[in-house]
């Protein structure tokens, strides 16, 4: 895949790239209504949602049924050339890429290579002891009490020094190695980036794989994954969907290369495309890469939200969420990151599918109305997905 050239650093600061990436996130709730006989109510609204104040640039959503593909976008891929967004644009998929360790994992404990009650004392020795109680099942649910490498205080100070370092991604638990668990494991529910980083050095640990490879093997290959990658740097493969900072009446800025990947790996590092992620969802969801068992484990679903929260009610699985809709249940992740918000899930049989895309980053610490918004919007999406018909 062609990368982008070098560009000149943008002049957003980097406290508030700290600011933006990494600020704590809480569930909201949203209520709205869509008219089922209007074909082209999903295009106003996604058009309306885009062009208010403060919104973002572009948007796209892939909707997949058994009667086929559906694409909805507004705003465009680019503010400088004005090309709209298109299912084969590259974008990073922020913390939906936690589903992607997620499925390594539940891989392996379907190949007997790891189990849901092997412990980080067990896998990963060379950890803190104070943290050696922590089971794999906890790390994937977020009940581990791991404190969260993002929210320390040195890893913050060096991307305010460089937003673009490159980081030991193997190391990224050093920052938080002094400190105690923030809670007895399986005792409640706080999402953490930490989790997924240990879920990923568990499943390398169990292999003698690089975690990078393992996704090549184990989950690109067998969801045919031809645009997906977990790169290092901070260059984007082209052509890509532009994330923005949006802050009116200053005109959007280009944040899509200010940060590097290698210092959120497995928790967030992921690119990938519209229609690659659809086809990712769609397997995940429906436990396509494990056998019924293994699903049936990840399906135990406790008191927890996705950040952002996603549509409707919330509740935590393994590396998964439920969002129950006023019109049924899908399954995913959300994710969001400079520039950009995700929403990818699927019906638990994996035959429906929505991937909601947005050109900036959306959360309760940004702009909580812009959630509460954006939230009904997709809840509206979900309805349209689960109510189609065909023609």
């Amino acid at each position: 895949m062609p990368l982008r050239h070098p560009t000149p650093r943008p002049r957003l600061r980097a406290a508030s790239v700290i600011a933006l990436c990494l600020a704590a996130l809480s569930p909201a709730t949203a209520q709205a209504a869509t008219d089922p006989s209007d074909p082209h109510a999903l295009e106003r609204q996604l058009a309306d949602f885009v062009h208010r104040p403060g919104g973002p640039p572009g948007a796209i959503a892939v909707l997949q049924t058994e009667h086929g593909t559906r694409v909805v976008r507004a705003g465009v891929a680019d503010v400088r050339t004005g090309r709209p967004p298109h299912p084969d644009d590259h974008m990073r998929i922020a913390s939906t890429a936690k589903a992607f360790s997620g499925a390594v994992a539940l891989t392996l404990v379907d190949h007997g290579k790891l189990s849901l009650d092997d412990t980080l004392g067990e896998i990963l020795p060379q950890l803190p002891d104070a943290w050696g109680a922590v089971t794999l099942r906890q790390l994937l649910n977020h009940t581990s009490g791991l404190p969260d490498y993002s929210q320390s205080a040195a890893f913050r100070a060096v991307i305010s020094a460089d937003p673009r370092h490159h980081f030991d991604s193997r190391r990224l638990l050093d920052y938080v190695a002094g400190e105690a668990l923030r809670f007895e494991p399986g005792s409640q529910y706080r999402y953490s980036n930490s989790d997924n980083i240990a879920v990923a050095l568990m499943a390398e640990a169990v292999t003698r794989t690089r975690y990078e490879d393992l996704l090549r093997k184990l989950v690109y290959a067998p969801l045919r994954l031809h645009s997906t990658s977990l790169p290092q740097g901070y260059r984007m493969p082209r052509p890509y969907l532009h994330g923005y900072v949006v802050s009116p009446p200053a005109p959007p800025e280009d944040v899509s290369e200010a940060i590097g990947m290698s210092g959120v790996w497995a928790s967030g590092g992921i690119v990938s495309t519209p229609a690659d992620i659809t086809r990712f969802i769609r397997g995940y969801a429906s436990g396509r890469l494990y056998g019924r068992p293994v699903v049936e484990q990840q399906r135990q679903w406790i008191e927890g939200a996705s950040e952002p929260a996603g549509p409707g009610r919330n509740s935590a699985g393994l590396a998964i969420f439920r969002y129950q809709t006023r019109c049924g249940v899908v399954l995913g992740h959300t994710g969001n990151t400079l520039g950009y918000t995700q929403l990818i899930a699927a019906t638990p049989n994996g035959r429906r599918s929505l991937t909601f895309s947005v050109t900036t980053q959306i959360n309760q610490s940004t702009d909580a109305a812009q959630l509460e918004r954006m939230r009904a919007l997709q809840e509206n999406f979900v309805c349209a997905l689960l109510r189609d018909k065909g023609k």
